[in-house]
């Protein structure tokens, strides 16, 4: 079981993924901006490429609309 942390949230993973495959697993709207990983941004052309493993902090920003 590989354990990480998705916007302050522990996650449970089955083994270790790629980003991409972390992103299509947790509730990420289709909007986001930007992922980081251990305070990393990680560019959307390396998600399918990048490894995330035990321990891993990632923060999804998103785009919020208001006034």
């Amino acid at each position: 079981m590989v354990e990480i942390t998705v916007n302050g949230q522990a996650v449970n993973l089955p083994r270790p993924m790629t980003l991409e495959e972390v992103l299509k697993r947790v509730d990420v709207p289709p909007n986001y901006l930007a992922v980081e990983v251990n305070a990393e941004v990680i560019p959307r052309e390396e998600h399918s490429s990048h490894s995330i493993g035990n321990g891993d902090e990632l923060e999804v920003v998103t785009l919020v609309g208001g006034g």
